[in-house]
């Protein structure tokens, strides 16, 4: 997990993806500059100050394989 300037950013699968109002939503880019990384622990810190559900740390998307 990264957070750059006040939203989170999650790596899975080699795929970025951004925490947004309807959740987590893909990113077709590299990780902007400024970006922090944060340990999981450093991740619920930031969902709980934020005001967001910490089981959206659990919801980042996969890469479906067929």
């Amino acid at each position: 997990m990264a957070f750059p300037d006040g939203r989170l950013l999650a790596l899975r699968d080699g795929q970025l993806h951004v925490l947004a109002p309807d959740g987590w939503t893909r990113l077709r880019s590299t990780r902007p500059p400024g970006t922090t990384w944060l340990t999981r622990e450093e991740a619920e810190d930031w969902c709980d100050r934020e005001g967001w559900n910490l089981h959206l740390l659990d919801e980042v998307p996969t890469t479906r394989t067929v």
